[in-house]
């Protein structure tokens, strides 16, 4: 368990960077979509067309407006294999620019990716199914995002399953709370509505759906041997050293 915590930080975050990158609002402006609009279409395209209701319960996080806003004009603008192309094609500028090459965690991350089970998981299964990148530093970068999914849909039912919405899971993160609602365009009248009608217990039952996570990552981490597992943390943690020096921080993020 104690691997499964050190990864997950590393994991949530470089498998996300991308999606407020400046290689992302680049390809955005070339397939001529509105800022922001191609995370919203890009990501959620492995699954077709689903409509903004869909997505804002898959997305978790968003105010079900900003999705109404944003996806129907970029689901005109942009077909769903283009807009997947368009996604994996910020991802790979984004990893050429900061993902240090190292051929071994590729290859523990393609391990972990295709032993993950996807039931249940839509994101997750539909993102396994779109062909990984040719180069080695973009197939770090697809790996991460793959096993951020995978560790967020699964985050995602065990919120569930312990009575919590994600909004809800927000405000009892420490690592969340109220900046995080309004950084993912909820008004400052309804972050406050949402924290003050919190459960007397909503951090315990927070608590119990990382533990839950936690122990399904687990799960799927034993599939590599302890070595592996000790390699997969090294790995992550340069990984981390030298994107981290690498990008820039971006405004809202």
């Amino acid at each position: 368990m104690t691997i499964v915590r050190e990864i997950r930080p590393l994991v949530q975050r470089w498998g996300g960077k991308f999606m407020t990158s400046p290689e992302l609002a680049e390809v955005e402006r070339e397939v001529g979509l509105g800022q922001r609009a191609l995370y919203f279409r890009g990501r959620s395209a492995v699954l077709g067309d689903p409509p903004p209701g869909v997505v804002a319960e898959l997305f978790g996080i968003f105010p079900r407006w900003v999705v109404d806003f944003v996806l129907p004009t970029a689901t005109q603008a942009l077909d769903a294999a283009a807009a997947v192309s368009a996604y994996t094609e910020a991802l790979s500028r984004w990893s050429e620019a900061h993902v240090p090459e190292d051929a071994r965690l590729g290859e523990l991350l393609f391990r972990l990716v295709e032993a993950a089970d996807a039931s249940g998981l839509a994101l997750f299964a539909g993102w396994r199914q779109v062909e990984w990148p040719c180069g080695l530093v973009a197939r770090i970068g697809h790996g991460l995002m793959l096993l951020r999914e995978y560790r967020g849909g699964l985050h995602f039912a065990c919120l569930r399953a312990v009575g919590l919405t994600v909004p809800e899971a927000v405000v009892a993160d420490p690592e969340g709370g109220r900046a995080r609602l309004l950084r993912t365009a909820w008004s400052p009248e309804a972050a406050d509505a949402l924290i003050a009608r919190a459960r007397p217990d909503v951090q315990e039952r927070w608590r119990r759906a990382e533990e839950l996570t936690d122990e399904r990552m687990a799960e799927l981490l034993a599939v590599l041997s302890p070595a592996e597992q000790t390699e997969l943390v090294s790995s992550l943690q340069e990984l981390d050293r030298v994107a981290s020096a690498s990008a820039p921080t971006v405004a809202g993020e």
